[in-house]
Parts: C-alpha cells; structure tokens; sequence
C-alpha cells in the first residue's frame, strides 16, 4: 500500500490542524494505521494508531486527550486531528500501515510498520 500524508503547516500555539494520509494500491482497509512525528535531533516517535475497522485506537502519553486519530476505509484514507496544539508538537508527520497481526505492544516502535508515507511538516509557533 502506498501511502501519502497532506495538511501539515504553520500554527500557532493553541490552534487546531487536521492532516490526512491518503492511501493506494492493496486495500487499506486490511491494515492497521499509525501516525508518528519526528522532531529534530530526535527519535521517531508514536503517536497513535487505528485499527482496521476503526473500532479501537491507540495514542501515545504525550498527545492524548488533544489528537484524535480516524480512518474512512471507504475513501481510503486516515485522520489526524490535532487540537491544543504545543510548540513541543512541532515535527514531520509521518503515517504508516501494518498488518492487522502485529501485536499491539509493537505499535510504539517505528520498525513494526510496512509501509510508510512521507512527511508532512508540522510547526507550532509559540
């Protein structure tokens, strides 16, 4: 599946922005979604992810209660909503897909997923 994050910006602290992850090619509707960011100098870090039918997701400690993450299997295409945005939010986007297999405990770590997108630039000014 090919896959290709949009939507990234320029906002200021506390403003919202929603990126999409548009995919092609096999069906994204049989893999799990996830979104990572990687901030410079720093370690690609997990965000969230949303399983296959959209019933479960998952967020990383540092978004929660602020990022909501959906998918539209029909359109072929993933949601991340990002409210309170922080300075410390500010990194390259990046959406990624793996199996429905992979174990949930794999989730955080970035060499789980198959596939990835490329970036998208995202930065909060304070």
């Amino acid at each position: 599946v090919q896959l290709q994050a949009s939507g990234g910006g320029v906002v200021q602290s506390g403003d919202s922005l929603r990126l999409t992850c548009a995919a092609s090619g096999h069906s994204f509707s049989a893999y799990v979604m996830g979104w990572f960011r990687q901030a410079p100098g720093k370690e690609r870090e997990f965000v969230g992810a949303i399983r296959r039918s959209g019933g479960t997701v998952y967020y990383g400690t540092s978004v929660k209660g602020r990022f909501t993450i959906s998918r539209d299997n029909a359109k072929g295409a993933g949601y991340l909503q990002m409210n309170s945005l922080k300075p410390e939010d500010t990194a390259v986007y990046y959406c990624a897909a793996a199996p429905q297999s992979t174990i949930v405990s794999s989730f955080y770590t970035a060499r789980a997923w198959t596939f990835w997108g490329q970036g998208t630039q995202v930065t909060v000014s304070s």
